[in-house]
């Protein structure tokens, strides 16, 4: 039986803080740079965002754990369409905050090669609906968006004319909150008369930030706490990271299990299991950023990503070393105290195959640190996540590298899935999986 993947943490970061001056402190918080909430990204500015047909406000069609999530819905009606008549429904994925519906047209509608319409135009010319499902709370409990979506599913219902299925999926975290809200619906009985479900770069299997960037993440927020808003690691402590992450910290001190570190995680996988996993009417398609040939980025297992150090300071964080008995990924030093981070057990995520996040660029870019462009994004979706390999989700890590290209039907929980030619952006639009995925829905 393999060993459980932890962390450990030699010196705590609260002995760092209280064994430090005002200066020292202000050196660290100063160093690591970035202020607001870490991983958050912008919305989409560039490009035009057509205007909405219909906007849905939209309530949950239950609590979760006493919480009722709220959103709405932007629809986009197809060329000569009236009314809603063949309803494809996109929802928006993780993030802080409320959805920005038309930053998620901007994104899903960028021409992805010159001369061709961008993705959303193309379906409107196929007589296809658009309609962008967002979250008020993008960070909240997947069950509790999923309630949201179950009344998305069931407005473009009622507000359709005839008798078209729909196509119901969404990105990144959308297509596992449309994947639970599908289930869910078959599991009660609900008619969701959906023929087809997809995922676009959705961690089935789980996510991957780099847990020594979030160990650093709430270290920044202990020395230099917020008052005007949500402090460094909010969204890594927000019940959907818990729920997504494959390895989750809840601070700078903790040492421990790294998997099942989460109770949220292990609540939410017992949910889906309950639901039946999958929903089992509609065809599961999947898109993933990532490569299906088992190459990934170049990031070389425990390489120095971010080294700042002179005679009195340190502050150093690596690339996921590759399994080991604690290995080192991250150390800040100013004399003594020092607080050093290491990690057993625990595969080489970074440089998976899979849609990649600037997590260590974003970081050197806000504490002004030069990094190689190579470092600057790592694997954040692996594409065996993407694809839904058909494994535990507590056991999946040591197929990180497969070559996906003749993967047999029975080792995918999907029905059809498609990789990218290059591992790309996290929910980035590309020729491939575009072109792909027009085909699936051009017999729709």
């Amino acid at each position: 039986m393999p060993q459980e993947p932890r962390i450990d943490v030699e010196t705590r970061a609260s002995g760092v803080g209280s064994s430090l001056s005002a200066e020292q402190v202000a050196r660290i918080a100063d160093a690591l740079g970035q202020q607001g909430v870490w991983f958050a990204t912008p919305p989409e500015r560039r490009g035009e965002a057509r205007a909405a047909d219909q906007v849905w406000e939209l309530v949950g069609d239950r609590p979760h754990h006493g919480y009722t999530a709220t959103g709405r819905a932007a629809v986009y009606l197809a060329a000569g369409h009236r009314a809603l008549t063949r309803p494809f429904i996109l929802a928006d994925g993780f993030n802080q905050g409320p959805s920005d519906l038309d930053g998620l047209w901007r994104h899903f509608n960028q021409p992805y090669q010159k001369g061709t319409p961008g993705f959303l135009d193309q379906l409107g010319t196929l007589g296809i609906d658009v309609i962008l499902l967002g979250f008020d709370q993008r960070h909240a409990a997947i069950q509790a968006n999923a309630a949201v979506a179950v009344t998305a599913v069931l407005r473009a219902i009622e507000e359709r004319q005839g008798d078209d299925p729909l196509v119901v999926g969404g990105v990144s975290m959308g297509g596992i909150v449309t994947r639970y809200a599908l289930a869910r619906m078959e599991q009660e009985r609900v008619d969701h008369q959906t023929d087809k479900f997809f995922s676009y770069d959705s961690p089935h299997l789980g996510a991957w930030i780099p847990l020594v960037l979030q160990q650093l993440a709430y270290l920044h927020e202990a020395l230099a706490p917020r008052s005007d808003g949500p402090g460094q690691a909010e969204l890594i402590r927000s019940p959907a990271a818990q729920q997504l992450l494959w390895g989750w910290v809840d601070s700078a001190d903790y040492s421990g299990p790294v998997m099942t570190a989460s109770a949220l995680r292990q609540e939410f996988l017992d949910d889906l299991r309950a639901v039946g996993w999958f929903p089992r009417r509609p065809y599961k398609l999947g898109l993933a950023n990532g490569t299906g040939t088992g190459a990934g980025p170049d990031l070389p297992p425990g390489t120095p990503v971010l080294d700042l150090h002179d005679d009195l300071f340190q502050l150093t964080a690596r690339v996921q070393p590759d399994l080991g008995e604690l290995q080192n990924v991250g150390t800040v030093r100013f004399g003594a105290p020092v607080w050093t981070s290491a990690t057993s057990h625990v595969p080489a995520f970074d440089g998976a195959p899979g849609g990649t996040f600037e997590s260590w660029g974003k970081l050197a870019d806000a504490a002004g640190l030069p990094i190689e462009h190579r470092f600057r994004a790592s694997c954040f979706v692996p594409s065996i996540s993407a694809i839904a390999l058909a494994r535990d989700p507590f056991e999946w890590q040591h197929d990180l590298y497969a070559d996906l290209s003749d993967l047999p039907k029975d080792e995918t929980f999907l029905d059809a899935f498609c990789c990218d030619a290059t591992n790309t952006e996290h929910g980035a639009v590309s020729r491939p999986l575009v072109e792909w995925f027009l085909e699936q829905l051009a017999g729709w």
